[in-house]
């Protein structure tokens, strides 16, 4: 077996399941898992039923490419979500279909680096910290170092890339960022992204923007920027070094589909199509028409984001006089300050309460003296608006009793 697989830690579920190992809940509650994010919204009826009316699909291997009508529909929704002019994105040589953003960020950095030594040392693949666990393994079984780059509440929960030493940079081959971020929400600007287009430029790297949860925000006025729209209002319309990730899971409640999309520069993704055809990822043909019939609908996603604007609402306003909590601007996450140490603070809660929440430091690695993700709790507000609101009632007695 490759000795990089030594190098993974256990994925965070694994340290919570740990946690609350022989931890008895109180009996007089019912369990509320607000650990994982997983959507609880019922998956839209079209997409059902596209899916069972194209089952005959089964019959057929699917191309990796996916079909041109599939492609097509991706393009167009990019094009509308981002307000890009009629025809910027090639649907034939700048969209991939993928089986969800998490096969794809881990393979698209198998791809793409070049694990042999440069004329700087050993390839680095930076990544915001807390951190979606998939990039740091994708980074160590590709063969570079991950560099951690912290994200606290001093910076806004938003990577500061001035605080990156020029000589990262020069070994940096691919940069993960992540906007809506996991797990505070926070948005990264158009001149955040126009200032780290300039460092790709200037030291020769990728940029993999996950934008997975582009789709939950709270304004409908203010709806987070792409990767993509920065750098076409940037002037570059070819969108070299950059490739976005978006996906059904969060935005259509489809998680079990396993359907997603890259898309952005063609120079990479004509060898990640070459990459993936080896791979063996194809999606199946009933997946790419229920795929569509998603990407074209917007009723059920404006239908998603009053849920979720309705449940941050009802969550903070019960918990506000107790705690300090703060609305994110995007994501279905609280990342929650604890008074106390956050493993006790998850631990304590689940005796106590019957409430799981996700310890911060899980989500993230001790990196230039700090553990960013310390003395934080994530909570995904994925469970009913009734069980919301029983948590944030639980949250308050707990809170009183610390």
């Amino acid at each position: 077996m490759t000795p990089s697989l030594q190098l993974l830690q256990p994925y965070p579920f694994e340290k919570l399941a740990q946690l609350k190992q022989g931890v008895i809940p109180a009996a007089d509650k019912a369990p509320i898992n607000m650990s994982i994010g997983e959507p609880a919204h019922p998956t839209p009826a079209l997409i059902e039923q596209a899916l069972v009316a194209h089952l005959n699909g089964l019959a057929n291997y699917p191309v990796t490419k996916g079909t041109a009508e599939l492609r097509q529909t991706i393009a167009g929704w990019l094009t509308r979500r981002f307000t890009l002019p009629h025809g910027v994105i090639d649907p034939e040589t700048q969209v991939l279909p993928v089986s969800g953003t998490r096969e794809a960020l881990f393979s698209f950095a198998q791809c793409l680096i070049d694990p042999s030594p440069g004329r700087h040392g050993k390839p680095v693949v930076i990544m915001p910290n807390p951190f979606y666990q998939i990039y740091e393994g994708a980074a160590l079984l590709a063969g570079a170092e991950p560099y951690f780059l912290n994200t606290t509440e001093a910076t806004g929960y938003l990577p500061d890339f001035d605080s990156v030493p020029d000589a990262i940079w020069q070994r940096c081959q691919l940069i993960y960022i992540c906007s809506p971020g996991n797990p505070s929400g926070a948005v990264l600007s158009q001149q955040s992204h126009q200032k780290l287009l300039a460092l790709a430029d200037k030291y020769d790297f990728v940029i993999a923007s996950d934008e997975c949860y582009s789709e939950l925000y709270d304004d409908e006025n203010l709806p987070p920027p792409g990767l993509l729209q920065s750098a076409f209002n940037l002037g570059n319309a070819d969108f070299s070094r950059c490739i976005v990730f978006h996906s059904l899971s969060k935005r259509s409640n489809a998680p079990g589909l396993r359907s997603g999309f890259v898309a952005g520069d063609a120079k990479l993704l004509q060898p990640y199509l070459q990459y993936r055809t080896y791979h063996g990822s194809a999606l199946p043909l009933p997946v790419q028409h229920a795929s569509m019939a998603a990407w074209k609908d917007e009723a059920h996603v404006l239908e998603n984001r009053r849920l979720y604007r309705e449940k941050f609402t009802a969550f903070i306003g019960l918990l506000a006089n107790t705690c300090r909590i703060e609305r994110p601007p995007a994501s279905f996450y609280v990342w929650l300050k604890t008074p106390i140490d956050d493993t006790e603070f998850a631990r304590q809660l689940f005796a106590r309460q019957s409430i799981t929440v996700l310890p911060g430091s899980y989500l993230s690695r001790p990196a230039h003296g700090v553990n960013p993700g310390a003395n934080h709790v994530r909570i995904a507000l994925v469970a009913s608006l009734d069980q919301c609101e029983q948590a944030a009632e639980r949250l308050n007695s707990f809170f009183n009793t610390l």
